[in-house]
């Protein structure tokens, strides 16, 4: 069972005014789209520090010499195309 936790927010007047526009147009409380809202921006977050992490790996291994060779470059390219 997951614990819940309560947030109280200061937003702008038009934050809130769109947040009330979607829960009358989606019929959801503005709680539930607070909660998606966070639960995208989180993953969206994970998302990145992976991408960074992915970015960081190639760079050491760029500063380490670590390149594809012409020869395993033309074959990714005439696989896939250019």
């Amino acid at each position: 069972m997951s614990k819940a936790l309560s947030i109280e927010l200061k937003i702008s007047q038009e934050l809130r005014d769109a947040v009330d526009e979607l829960s009358a147009a989606s019929g959801k409380t503005a709680e539930l789209i607070a909660e998606e809202a966070l639960r995208h921006y989180v993953d969206w977050l994970d998302w990145r520090h992976e991408q960074q992490l992915d970015l960081d790996a190639a760079i050491l291994a760029a500063d380490r010499g670590e390149f594809a060779s012409d020869d395993e470059v033309k074959a990714f390219f005439a696989r896939h195309g250019a």
